[in-house]
């Protein structure tokens, strides 16, 4: 795609959501069950269905998926889409790339061994390794942009509100 044809796509949403801002909100939305013999939940991801288990440093066999891992994977790929529709968008020709999330947990938090010891991640690290000529103020600037619109990313940095709720069906 280029960067015309990506322009042309999204003008009609843009004007749409500069008119109505209220078309722009859109809620996403996650389901998984719990697995009713391990200590697992299964999550459908749109594509196949996941099966999140304990982390092998918490006790788990490491056949499951972890969520820590999730949460890295959907940060790789929401920081891959948006690299590539900015760089599209600002004519930087990329060939082809590698983005690597890794981020640092101190397990004795959340197994409740130390309660001075933080519950998630203490650092995440993002890395992009890319296959272009672009110069480095160019890669700089598409750092800068996707940095600001990597929705997962800015999710990450900004912290929403949360709220969770729970209610026993039976």
């Amino acid at each position: 795609m280029d960067a015309e044809t990506l322009r042309a796509m999204q003008a009609p949403l843009k004007a749409r959501y500069h008119e109505r801002p209220e078309a722009a909100l859109v809620t996403l939305r996650a389901d998984g069950r719990l697995d009713g013999d391990a200590i697992a939940c299964k999550v459908e991801t749109g594509r196949a269905l996941v099966t999140a288990g304990l982390h092998p440093a918490t006790g788990g066999s490491g056949v499951e998926a972890c969520s820590g891992d999730m949460l890295l994977e959907a940060l790789v790929a929401c920081a891959g889409v948006t690299l590539k529709a900015v760089a599209t968008a600002i004519g930087v020709e990329l060939r082809g790339g590698r983005i690597e999330a890794e981020g640092d947990l101190d397990f004795r938090g959340t197994l409740g061994v130390d309660r001075d010891a933080p519950v998630g991640f203490r650092e995440i690290r993002l890395t992009f390794d890319l296959d272009t000529d672009a110069p480095q103020d160019r890669l700089d600037e598409l750092l800068r942009l996707t940095e600001r619109y990597c929705v997962v990313l800015q999710t990450l940095t900004a912290s929403p509100r949360l709220s969770a709720t729970m209610t026993a069906e039976g």
